[in-house]
């Protein structure tokens, strides 16, 4: 019986492997239009050509690592995994250092403190749970849509086009909420509690979080 098993595989005739396409001339290729465009927008407007720079190299950064906020927090609840949970707290943090920076030096200097500071109210809780919602459906964030369009995921692309939809029409009401549901003015803790204890409230939090982060992943992992 193990015989005419054997022999009735070996007579089915196996598929052809294909050929892998190598991509190493399409990368070259790429590579040299990305250098092209550089140039041809600093002809004209250097600041176009530096904004290239950064919107490319943080394309092929968000696409290596796979980096979404939206699966930073879905992960957590779907799978148990932390390790993006983890990569956006260090990533709020490294820029809370710069603009913090750039507001402590604007203080010192008694000029306005640059930066939107917007006041919280119930509005974030509405457009969170809808862009939550929307977010899970879609399948990732802005950034996380972006990099999947680029990779030519269909589904993604349609999710782009609502989003820029969904963009303009929240663009459009934005008065009305403003004058519904936002306060009138924010808060700014530096201004409540003083530079020192706003900062080290930040970083603490933040800390926090990324310890609960570690903890909740390491308990789901030790689980499986």
């Amino acid at each position: 019986m193990t015989e005419m098993k054997t022999s009735m595989r070996s007579s089915v005739p196996r598929k052809p492997k294909k050929k892998k396409v190598n991509q190493i001339p399409f990368g070259v290729a790429l590579f040299l239009g990305i250098i092209g465009v550089g140039f041809f927008l600093g002809n004209n407007n250097p600041r176009a050509a530096l904004m290239w720079g950064f919107g490319v190299s943080a394309g092929f950064t968000l696409q290596r690592s796979r980096f979404c906020f939206t699966a930073s927090l879905r992960d957590p609840v779907l799978t148990g995994g932390t390790s993006l949970t983890k990569a956006v707290i260090i990533a709020i943090a490294v820029a809370s250092v710069g603009f913090i920076s750039i507001q402590y030096g604007a203080s010192v200097k008694g000029g306005p403190i640059p930066g939107n500071i917007s006041p919280v109210g119930v509005h974030i809780a509405i457009g969170a749970i809808m862009f939550g919602i929307g977010a899970v459906i879609a399948g990732g964030c802005a950034s996380g849509t972006l990099m999947r369009v680029g990779e030519g995921f269909l589904m993604q692309m349609l999710a782009f086009v609502f989003f820029i939809i969904g963009s303009l029409w929240g663009a459009k009401d934005f008065g009305w909420w403003a004058k519904k549901f936002m306060p009138e003015k924010g808060v700014f803790l530096p201004d409540v509690l003083g530079w020192a204890p706003a900062i080290a409230i930040q970083f603490a939090v933040l800390l926090a979080l990324y310890i609960l982060a570690d903890w909740f992943g390491n308990r789901k992992s030790k689980e499986i």
